[in-house]
């Protein structure tokens, strides 16, 4: 990884965190984001004292306000001349429906619309850097949408709220953008993989974001919980391993191949949901 640039938005904690250390012991020049200054301090102390590297830095970035996504990926831009690989990472879970900044259902808006157009920003200069790799972190919850995503009430405007069929959602969404995403790359010499980290004990779903049967499921599923050092491994290897190299489209676990959801692997959602993302950044004044 020496001589390479890499992003990881919420590399401040968790699986984010240590993949931030384990590049930057690879060589890597990384980059992490945080929405908190302290934490991001905290992090990047860890990262340069970890891996020996002065050159990473932390870069503010809160995906629930696109003005913030646009000011991230200008910086990068303007301060780095390639960008060799970009981490998708940052996002969360919510018990009470809430708005981002740009009036997007929070869980919808941070895990999928605001990577969306990061990526749409920084695609061009990874085209440039190529070979280059996009990682989007996702999760074998997206399974439990059996449905598919709803297109319909995407949002949960109509729909009674509940934090966790939003969640699962949304990380549905991160599987059928890396595949439209891919798709679109072809040729480009920029692959997109997702992967599922595993059930990772980090302060993902805190007490601040949670209540009800979401917190309930938290506390007690913390015994089984795998730590971030084995929930990054994945992330690591794709966007560091050499077995990979050219590996396009695909969903990894344990560093493994595996077979998505039925509703993961649907073309047609996934271009739907493309369109949808572009329509909904336009009407929000943010697209391209």
């Amino acid at each position: 990884m020496r001589g390479k640039v890499v992003l990881i938005t919420g590399g401040n904690s968790g699986i984010g965190r240590v993949a931030a250390v384990e590049l930057a012991r690879l060589g890597a020049t990384v980059l992490i984001t945080a929405r908190d200054e302290a934490k991001g301090a905290d992090a990047l102390a860890e990262v340069r004292r970890r891996s020996g590297r002065e050159d990473a830095a932390v870069l503010p970035l809160d995906l629930g306000d696109l003005r913030s996504v646009r000011a991230l990926a200008e910086r990068v831009l303007g301060g780095y001349d390639r960008l060799d690989v970009l981490v998708n990472n940052a996002g969360g879970v919510l018990s009470e429906r809430t708005l981002t900044a740009d009036g997007f259902e929070a869980t919808f808006g941070v895990n999928h619309l605001g990577h969306f157009l990061l990526t749409e920003l920084l695609v061009g200069r990874l085209r440039r850097s190529a070979p280059a790799r996009i990682v989007n972190v996702s999760s074998v919850a997206h399974r439990f949408v059996v449905a598919g995503f709803s297109f319909a009430d995407p949002q949960f405007e109509r729909r009674r709220y509940r934090g966790v069929a939003a969640y699962n959602q949304s990380k549905l969404a991160n599987i059928l953008f890396t595949m439209e995403l891919a798709r679109r790359l072809t040729g480009t010499g920029v692959t997109a993989n997702a992967m599922h980290p595993g059930a990772v004990a980090t302060g993902f779903g805190s007490a601040e974001d949670t209540k009800g049967i979401e917190r309930v499921a938290m506390v007690l599923g913390r015994p089984f919980l795998i730590s971030p050092e084995r929930g990054a491994r994945t992330l690591v290897y794709l966007a560091s391993s050499s077995a990979v190299a050219g590996v396009t489209g695909g969903y990894f676990v344990r560093c493994r191949m595996h077979t998505p959801s039925r509703a993961a692997r649907d073309p047609g959602a996934a271009r739907r949901l493309w369109e949808l993302s572009e329509q909904l950044l336009e009407q929000a004044g943010a697209g391209r």
